[in-house]
């Protein structure tokens, strides 16, 4: 039970609502697990045709979501959704907020330092310390009117959105010098042509 003056995620949010399965699947995922979501960022996602993708990859991801790894939680693999396409593994909660105006409400009450270490102290196991994924819907939070939650929204939403149009910069980036770096080591390109590149995409 919440204590007094707090609620929990639950009234903000659905836990875990879009799964595919063995009759409705896509062709192919592009997968995200715990061990590529580190403190906010998704780092990579791996596509892999159905037949040969991992049996957690079930979590349908929607831009705006809030995934939250549930296993070692203190590890941090935490991250704010923002590209479509994406399936999520098992070993995260998917938080969804029911109003559009609270995802960012969400997103940082479930992966505030204090919530992450609340969750790395609770889980249990051995081998592999983890919550249940209902552990982390019953995150207490400030009982805050939907004026507020909106208001909160409207400051912190281009901020959330510019962190994640830098990671698509980076990733960008970092394709382009995996790409152009052994040409130029190998004298098939010149500086010139690799500076033209970089300018081309930033």
């Amino acid at each position: 039970m919440a204590r007094h003056g707090r609620i929990t995620l639950s009234v903000f949010a659905d836990l875990n609502p879009e799964s595919w399965s063995a009759a409705a699947h896509p062709a192919r995922v592009e997968y995200v697990d715990l061990s590529n979501t580190k403190w906010g960022r998704i780092e990579a996602a791996q596509s892999f045709q159905w037949s040969d993708a991992p049996s957690r990859a079930q979590r349908i991801l929607r831009p705006g979501d809030t995934i939250v790894g549930t296993v070692r939680p203190g590890n941090g693999s935490y991250a704010f959704v923002s590209r479509s396409g994406l399936t999520g593994s098992t070993g995260f909660a998917v938080l969804r907020a029911t109003a559009s105006s609270a995802r960012q409400f969400v997103y940082l009450a479930a992966t505030s330092r204090d919530n992450i270490e609340h969750l790395a102290h609770l889980a249990d196991g051995a081998a592999y310390p983890a919550v249940r994924p209902e552990v982390v819907l019953a995150t207490e939070v400030i009982n805050a009117p939907p004026r507020l939650i909106e208001e909160f929204a409207t400051v912190v939403t281009p901020l959330i959105d510019r962190m994640a149009q830098n990671d698509a910069e980076c990733s960008t980036l970092a394709a382009l010098r995996d790409l152009l770096l052994p040409k130029l080591m190998s004298g098939e390109l010149r500086i010139c042509d690799a500076e033209k590149a970089v300018e081309a995409v930033v």
